[in-house]
């Protein structure tokens, strides 16, 4: 029973995000860094979304991680017959911003490089994933689950930082509840915060890319990282249709507490980066890919239009020193070939930094653009 309902949440999840998708892949906008709401923001489409996501994430502790990995597999083949003409690129999201200055130093594209640590042998990978970025002359992002199944040793995250790397927040406890209601948001969110003061950190990415933009105005942060541009297969499946960073306003951002909140705070508002290439596990373990050919097409894409091309990938599902991988695991040498790919074919191009600089070159942007309200 618990299996049958399961597979009716996700075939659920994944028929509404393919019909708004299609229905809105006319719709980008290229305001110059102002949210649009979201499809499921109305009262009606938010309430049911969260019962949805209620039932699974409910249901899931009770399911083997087998027989999950099997049936999304089962359901994203079935979707990716449905979905060519929103993924994995989606028409009209390579308009720019209005007013848009191009990125610094002239450079033709941003290349932004991040990572989700999800499990203790995710965490056990964090160097090795380093290792190989800084050998490859790249810099990303790690992002550690502050009350999950693992602890983030200060001493990891003081050699991430020291090498150039950056540390940023993964949901709160990676279970699928952040947003079940606004009030235990607000208490979870003061949580956060606290983690995010304790690490230094200045972005966030919530598990299972769950978003609600309006209540994540309650975190310190200076960017959000947990939407994209178009990806059918996720639980909260609506896209926003842009390759481009945006601003997220906040309408009480004037208040007191603005003026009582730390630095990184996003009281007035925060910078939404979305990722604009298709997630590791889609690709590799659900799709079954064996090459990463589908990165460097859209890669390319993006390039052509100025965009930022921003990947999630965990050191979870990376299976290194050439060791049989798992079912849900991929050669490292994948991602190792699209890094490369990208050095040989755009070296000198592309602006390769840590989501946090993306994002206050973003803010600096915003707070010259003229209030639209």
């Amino acid at each position: 029973m618990s299996a049958s309902m399961l597979i009716e949440a996700f075939a659920e999840h994944r028929r509404r995000g393919f019909e708004e998708s299609r229905q809105e892949r006319h719709t980008s906008f290229n305001a110059p860094f102002r949210a649009h709401t979201d499809s499921s923001s109305g009262h009606g489409g938010r309430y049911s979304l969260m019962l949805r996501n209620r039932i699974y994430y409910g249901l899931k502790p009770f399911v083997p991680q087998f027989l999950r990995t099997a049936i999304r597999r089962k359901l994203a083949m079935r979707l990716r017959k449905q979905i060519g003409d929103v993924w994995p690129i989606m028409p009209g999201s390579e308009r720019a911003p209005e007013n848009w200055p191009g990125w610094p130093e002239n450079k033709q594209f941003a290349f932004v490089l991040t990572h989700d640590v999800e499990s203790k042998a995710g965490l056990a990978r964090c160097r090795s994933l380093m290792e190989l970025e800084h050998d490859l002359g790249f810099r990303s992002s790690f992002n550690f689950i502050p009350e999950g199944s693992y602890r983030v040793p200060a001493e990891l995250r003081q050699e991430l930082t020291a090498n150039g790397f950056e540390v940023g927040i993964h949901d709160l406890k990676h279970d699928g509840h952040l947003f079940s209601s606004r009030r235990k948001f607000s208490r979870r969110a003061a949580r956060i915060n606290a983690y995010a003061r304790e690490w230094g950190a200045s972005g966030f990415r919530s598990g299972f890319m769950l978003r609600n933009l309006d209540w994540l105005h309650d975190l310190d942060v200076q960017y959000d990282a947990s939407t994209f541009d178009t990806d059918p297969f996720e639980p909260q499946p609506q896209g926003r249709h842009t390759i481009f960073p945006f601003w997220v306003p906040n309408p009480d951002g004037d208040s007191i507490r603005s003026q009582q909140s730390a630095v990184n705070s996003s009281s007035k508002g925060y910078v939404e980066l979305p990722y604009t290439l298709p997630q590791d596990f889609t690709l590799f373990v659900l799709l079954q890919e064996k090459t990463p050919e589908i990165w460097m097409r859209k890669l390319d894409w993006i390039a052509q239009h100025g965009g930022m091309a921003l990947v999630d990938v965990h050191p979870d599902y990376l299976c290194f020193d050439n060791a049989i991988a798992t079912p849900t695991e991929y050669p490292v040498g994948h991602y190792k070939s699209f890094l490369e790919y990208v050095s040989r074919h755009y070296g000198g191009v592309f602006w390769n930094t840590t989501p946090r600089k993306v994002a206050q070159f973003c803010a600096r942007i915003a707070s010259d653009v003229p209030s639209q309200e």
